[in-house]
Order: structure tokens, then C-alpha cells, then sequence
């Protein structure tokens, strides 16, 4: 987003800090509170901003691993193969890609023996999914 415009400011605050207040947004985008409601509200009908997270450091999570895996699709079962892992509780999010593999999902479980079971068990199963990767998370670095 270009930081220039009105739009660009208000959405540079909020990728900085999702909890940050219209009185905050205003103050740091250098516009009134109500320009930054009408902004919020307008991109947020557009599909501009989809929704509010938080970052979180997986070595701080006492009783949860995260994986990074690539998966590899079937072209002819992607968009079945897509809905199936969108349906699954241990799938936190999930990307297309233009690297190594079709899609990346963000994995969680409980520990590391339960991931992997996820992966081998869950995700594997998937009719068109021949192939997952994981990079299993250590240490958030930023």
C-alpha cells in the first residue's frame, strides 16, 4: 500500500499494531477519528481487511507446535483438496503459493509427535494432496 495516502497510513498503523485505537490510528495516520472509522469500515466491506490477528511467538507457547507445510496438489483435486484442509481444526491458516509447493498451511497442534500425526495422518489422507512438507517453527525472530 502506498503510506502517502490516507488509506495507506491508516492500514500502515493497523499492520504495525492490530489493537491500536481510531484515537491512536488518527494520531499516527495524521487525520481525525472519524476519517479513520469511515476508512476502517470502508475496507473492511471491500475485503481490503479481512479480519484482525495477533502475532505470536511459537516458543512462548507452552503446550503448542507449529508447522509451515508445503503441500502438493493434484491439479485435478485442488479446489476439493482446498475446501477439505479450510475444514480442519489444526489448519490455523492456509496460502496459495507461487514457490516449491501449491499451498502453505500454518499447523498447530499440541506438541511436536502430535503435528506430525496430523500431517501424516490428516493432511496426507486429503484425496490429491501427494506430498507435505513441514518446517516445523522454533523461535519467532521478529
Amino acid at each position: 500500500m502506498e503510506a502517502t495516502s490516507t488509506e495507506g497510513r491508516i492500514l500502515d498503523v493497523l499492520e504495525e499494531d492490530a489493537q491500536a485505537s481510531y484515537a491512536e490510528i488518527a494520531e499516527r495516520a495524521d487525520v481525525s477519528k472519524p476519517t479513520v472509522r469511515k476508512y476502517i469500515r470502508q475496507m473492511e466491506e471491500e475485503g481490503i481487511i479481512v479480519g484482525y490477528s495477533a502475532d505470536v511467538d511459537p516458543k512462548k507457547l507452552s503446550e503448542t507446535s507449529i508447522a509451515l507445510v508445503g503441500l502438493d496438489v493434484a491439479s485435478e483435486r485442488y479446489v476439493e483438496a482446498t475446501r477439505e484442509l479450510k475444514e480442519l481444526d489444526a489448519v490455523e491458516s492456509l496460502y496459495t503459493s507461487s514457490g516449491d509447493h501449491m499451498l502453505m498451511a500454518e499447523v498447530r497442534a499440541p506438541d511436536g509427535d502430535a503435528l506430525g500425526e496430523v500431517i501424516a495422518e490428516t493432511l496426507l489422507s486429503i484425496d490429491g494432496i501427494t506430498a507435505a512438507h513441514p518446517s516445523f517453527l522454533q523461535e519467532r525472530l521478529k
